[in-house]
């Protein structure tokens, strides 16, 4: 009764009404945009997008679904017509002054990748779910998860993270997306096998320790007096065999120990030392990378997100110091 008032009120155009109807859903839109897409920013996009469609016509909401889906599709298909139209990010060359990287292992394909602040999943990956997801939210927002998701086609992409993550059953996609249950279950098919191909294997490999838990504080710990220090024996110390670092927007990725401590070696180059400021990133340890200058400014180079497997580091993904506001994160640090 109060959501049917609300929605009259809306209709009539009051605003107010119209948020509170909304707000209950606004930070699991932003993460349902941002596995679609990737891109923190153009995900912040897509919402305002979808609000604004939702907005416009409201009037045409006539409750045969809850507001909830309805939202979901509209923002759904923002997301499709955000992949088919918006150019992407671009790729840049490498950019760290006086430091010249090893040849790369291999090449990026999604360079437009952004991080997603914990700060903001609060109250977003604990929705409820429908019977289909196959997911926990908790994986699904994971970088390596996001990452695979980004190379499907778009309407496989959107399929899949309906079905699989949301749980919504083949019937309510195809409504969503004005197709039909056989093409839903037929791009779901092929959704799921390119996914199985892309993300990396996870057989014997130990799960990562639970967020805030005393084993991922003492990795953390490690982490950050062996790259404060640049003590490259400890940093490898913690690096499984088939570590992986990637750089988006380079497209820059070094898979192996050796190799990564390589890349490593060329940062701590010349004197080069850094102070990092913790945060959280895609339910991942994160940082904000902050190099000391002569001068006693510390300038913000990047945002370091960790992927954990047992007691060691898997992959570690260097974000340009773009993305440091999304995190509260200032571009330079006083002199101390």
């Amino acid at each position: 009764m109060v959501t049917a008032d609300l929605i009259s009120r809306a209709r009539d155009g009051d605003g107010d009404a119209f948020r509170e109807l909304t707000e209950p859903y606004r930070r699991e839109l932003l993460v349902h945009c941002y596995r679609m897409l990737g891109s923190f920013q153009d995900a912040e996009d897509a919402l305002q997008d979808t609000l604004l469609a939702a907005w416009q016509s409201l009037g045409g909401f006539e409750g045969r679904s809850s507001l909830r889906t309805w939202l979901y599709r509209i923002a759904t298909n923002r997301c499709l017509d955000a992949r088919r139209t918006a150019s992407r990010r671009p790729a840049k060359e490498w950019d760290v002054p006086n430091v010249e990287p090893p040849e790369p292992t291999r090449f990026g394909e999604v360079v437009w990748l952004q991080p997603f602040p914990d700060a903001l999943l609060e109250g977003a990956i604990d929705v409820p779910l429908g019977p289909e997801a196959r997911y926990e939210q908790t994986e699904s927002i994971s970088l390596a998860f996001v990452t695979a998701l980004q190379v499907l086609p778009p309407r496989q992409l959107a399929v899949l993270v309906l079905r699989d993550v949301l749980g919504y059953h083949a019937d309510e996609v195809a409504g969503m997306l004005d197709s039909t249950v056989d093409s839903v279950t037929s791009a779901l098919k092929r959704a799921r096998a390119s996914l199985q191909r892309r993300q990396p294997p996870v057989a014997g490999r130990e799960p990562p320790p639970a967020a805030d838990s005393p084993a991922e504080d003492a990795i953390v710990a490690s982490f950050v007096r062996a790259w404060e220090s640049a003590d490259l024996d400890a940093l490898v110390a913690l690096l499984t065999d088939d570590a992986f670092i990637s750089m988006p927007p380079m497209p820059f990725g070094y898979e192996g120990r050796d190799v990564v401590a390589r890349f490593c070696v060329g940062l701590f180059a010349a004197g080069r030392r850094f102070d990092l400021v913790p945060t959280r990133a895609n339910g991942q340890p994160a940082f904000g990378a902050y190099l000391r200058a002569p001068a006693g400014i510390r300038h913000g180079t990047g945002l370091y997100v960790l992927t954990l497997t047992g007691d060691r580091i898997c992959a570690m993904t260097r974000f340009d110091n773009s993305v440091l506001p999304s995190f509260g994160l200032p571009r330079s640090l006083p002199s101390r």
